[in-house]
């Protein structure tokens, strides 16, 4: 996407740091992952397609719903433009989502909305032999069929290189394809004048284009389909465009508007965050010019080039064979039972799939739908929800090796940094206003929960101020697996000081010498009257200061840094007392509760207490206490609740190295959260329970957040035999592992910044280390269980395990 990098520009170096300092060498352990066993999504039969005017059985919600849509079309994207395909041979519907159309009417910030409908006028009633797949290890979804004597294919791709989306269509006879092809812009007769639009649908010679306005936020927006028959005639419409007796078809889909990602996105009024005098217009040309002269094969060559080389880094066999049912029928049988481990497998994979297909280096981030939308008014305006939804997106995003996805968020949180900022200057003039400084930086920067792509919010009614540093810790998980040293000195360290100069300003010392954030809420936790508690310092708040704080150390000293500041950190993390345990045995939510239950909820969906187990690391192995008590929250609190919240449930009970918990987690989410597209339901659809239970999967089975490398740390007995290649751990070492019968066979490490490597695995202290010619490397014993070495950059590292 080079028209979007540009048109990003203002992120200068550091943007370029995110793209091409993920430090992925192409090592031998990548090809290796090249997995052999297919993935794919895959049916007998079309999607159903009975419309969109559904609402969704949640009473107070008031939804638009499409169950058709949600449950049974597959998704194909390239980080910015999404697309559903449902795979039709009467009328084929292919709906189109882009990130940056946004009306108004959500939640009072405005949200995303569908951004065009695509048909195409097939005809063909009477079909045998029919088969629909999306195969993940491709990113390209195939519909094949007979009728009338005829085989017909279709094959869809959304290309990131060349930012389009592709469909050929094929017979297996000369002049068998007659369709029409005709586009349609959505919602034109707005519900109301927040989400008003106009536009309007003209062909010309063997190009459609649709152009108009969003109102709202003045989002110009043009959309081209490029029609190239092979043989036959093509006729042109008004608006449509139809295709008689063709060999073959190739449409070319290319999407744009207005939107130019930077800092006055966020500070400007809705009115002025988009210059409604730019057209896209030429941006669009540029890429249907382009893709026209590359041509199908060319493109389909950098699709699967630029695809491949992210999905083909990770492999994660659970002993499965693939499945002969379609995926309707696996999900079907896994619910009566049959628990597949093709289907774990493959659940995994789609996740990375997804993240692959919603968040790429030059794009807007993975919002609460991923890339996709067809509704006037998304649920929740598929926005970026900071108190667990946009970070649960991210949680595996560097553990299955793919780095690269969260760069988009990174370039996204440059833009809204200064308005963040802002937020934080306010929210000190109310709370300390003698403290506030001159220096923006000083005062440093808050985030509230609620943001789309065109605003921010500074303070909730229902999430406390460690929301911030909920979104720091990725900051900080970035540095941790990929070690680029440049992005930790010129973003993450900065950006990491500056939420923990807030937060020494906004903690109230007490009367026995604790600091404690004040205002301060646990995310959406209500008493019985309705009311979202505030209270001070709640454990979700204080265990991110902890977080924040402890991460700050961390990255100055990887930096060699010792900023005055620093010496107030180290006094402030042993008054912040984040952790309590209550006399239920449980991990306490809130100072002032006793028994667990007395405030809010007791089964609420929500475990934000337990985020310094995970995504944080202040729960861990070394206060066993405190791993009891997490257990003994997670068992109060029950397993069934919405989709996200049983994925977050899920990666805790993998932390507190219970593999059968986890599982146990995993197979409810299958079993009670999926649509038969596979797509995580709350309900309605959200793309984090999907992001969830990948991070799950891979922290099953790879942890490193306590200073070691621990392989297989959360193992379940239905998982015995396995062995998963090109898992990431922090350190940036790459891991492959093998295991029978439950215990460790085979282990590799790429070193990717030639760090000292630390591994912990149970009796792996009589092991032998070499290195990839077979020469004996020397290792420091810590124990029977643990060893460390030193490593060289780029070099791999075998164990023979006795």
């Amino acid at each position: 996407m080079n028209r979007t990098l540009a048109r990003m520009s203002f992120v200068s170096c550091a943007g370029l740091i995110f793209v091409l300092c993920g430090c992925h060498s192409l090592t031998g352990s990548f090809q290796k992952a090249q997995s052999e066993k297919t993935y794919e999504l895959w049916e007998r039969q079309p999607a159903p397609n009975r419309g969109h005017d559904f609402e969704i059985e949640k009473p107070g919600r008031g939804y638009p719903f499409d169950p058709d849509w949600e449950r049974w079309s597959y998704p194909l994207g390239n980080g910015m433009l999404g697309a559903n395909v449902f795979g039709r041979t009467d009328v084929e519907r292919i709906q189109l989502s882009e990130k940056t159309f946004a009306n108004g009417s959500a939640y009072g910030r405005g949200g995303a909305t569908n951004a065009t409908e695509l048909y195409l006028d097939i005809g063909h009633e009477n079909v045998t032999n029919y088969r629909r797949a999306l195969n993940l290890n491709d990113a390209i979804h195939t519909v094949s069929y007979q009728s009338g004597g005829v085989g017909y294919q279709r094959e869809y791709f959304t290309s990131y290189p060349d930012d389009v989306m592709v469909v050929r269509l094929t017979a297996d006879e000369a002049k068998a394809l007659s369709l029409t092809v005709r586009p349609e812009i959505p919602y034109l007769d707005a519900r109301n004048e927040l989400d008003s639009k106009s536009g309007s649908v003209t062909a010309d010679g063997d190009l459609i284009t649709l152009t108009g306005t969003i109102d709202y936020y003045q989002v110009n927006f043009e959309i081209q389909v490029k029609v190239l028959p092979e043989g036959g005639r093509l006729l042109t419409g008004e608006s449509s465009i139809q295709i008689e007796e063709a060999d073959a078809v190739t449409l070319l889909v290319a999407v744009d508007t207005n939107y130019i990602l930077g800092p006055h996105i966020f500070l400007n009024d809705p009115k002025d965050k988009l210059d409604p005098e730019i057209d896209p217009h030429a941006w669009v040309a540029e890429k249907i010019e382009k893709a026209t002269a590359l041509g199908f094969d060319a493109l389909k060559a950098r699709h699967l080039k630029d695809y491949r080389d992210l999905f083909g880094r990770v492999a994660v066999n659970l002993n499965s064979q693939v499945s002969e049912l379609p995926t309707h029928g696996l999900l079907e049988a896994y619910r009566n039972g049959a628990h597949n481990p093709y289907l774990e497998e493959l659940l995994f994979q789609y996740g990375r799939y997804l993240l692959i297909a919603s968040s790429r280096e030059t794009t807007l981030p993975a919002h609460l739908q991923g890339a996709w939308t067809q509704y006037e008014v998304s649920p929740w305006c598929a926005g970026y929800w900071h108190n667990i939804n946009v970070q649960m997106n991210y949680w595996g995003a560097f553990s299955t090796n793919l780095a690269e996805t969260f760069d988009a968020y990174l370039n996204y949180f440059e833009a809204y940094k200064p308005q963040a900022r802002r937020f934080a200057r306010e929210f000190i003039e109310e709370i300390k206003p003698g403290e506030l400084s001159d220096d923006p930086a000083d005062n440093g920067w808050i985030l509230g929960t609620g943001a789309n792509a065109y605003q921010i919010s500074g303070r909730s009614t229902h999430s406390g101020p460690g929301t911030g540093a909920f979104t720091s810790q990725l900051l900080m998980d970035h540095y941790d697996f990929t070690q680029d040293e440049t992005y930790l000195r010129e973003v993450g360290y900065p950006s990491l000081l500056e939420m923990s100069k807030f937060f020494d300003k906004a903690l109230h010392e007490t009367e026995d010498g604790v600091l404690l954030i004040k205002p301060s809420a646990s995310p959406e936790i209500k008493l019985e009257n309705g009311e979202y508690y505030v209270t001070e310092g709640c454990t979700f708040d204080q265990g991110f200061v902890w977080e924040n704080h402890n991460n700050v150390l961390r990255a100055a000293e990887a930096l060699g840094r010792d900023d005055p500041f620093l010496d107030v950190i180290r006094r402030q993390i042993p008054r912040l007392d984040p952790i309590q345990v209550g006399s239920s045995g449980q991990i306490k939510e809130f100072r002032e509760e006793n028994t667990y239950g007395e405030i809010g909820d007791p089964h609420h969906r929500h475990i934000s207490h337990l985020c310094t187990l995970y995504p944080g690391t202040l729960i861990d192995t070394s206060k066993p206490e405190w791993m009891e008590a997490a257990a003994t929250t997670l068992n109060l609190r029950g397993d069934l609740t919405t989709g996200w919240a049983m994925a977050h449930r899920m990666i805790c009970w993998a932390r507190l190295k219970s593999g059968e918990r986890a599982l146990e987690l995993y197979r409810k989410f299958i079993v009670n959260k999926l649509g038969e597209n596979l797509w995580s339901l709350h309900p309605p659809f959200q793309i984090d329970g999907n992001f969830g239970c990948m991070a799950g999967v891979a922290e099953m089975l790879l942890q490193s957040h306590e200073g070691h490398i621990d392989v297989i740390p959360a193992l379940p007995e239905a998982w015995e035999n396995g062995s998963f290649d090109g898992l990431v751990a922090r350190g940036n070492f790459e891991v492959s592992a093998a295991w029978e019968a439950g215990r460790l066979s085979q282990l590799s490490v790429v070193s990717r910044s030639g760090k000292d490597c630390r591994i912990k695995y149970s009796g792996l202290g009589d092991a032998s280390v070499f290195d990839a010619k077979g020469r004996s490397i020397e290792i420091m014993k810590e124990g029977k269980d643990e060893v460390s070495f030193q490593t060289e950059k780029g070099l791999t590292y075998h164990f023979r395990i006795k």
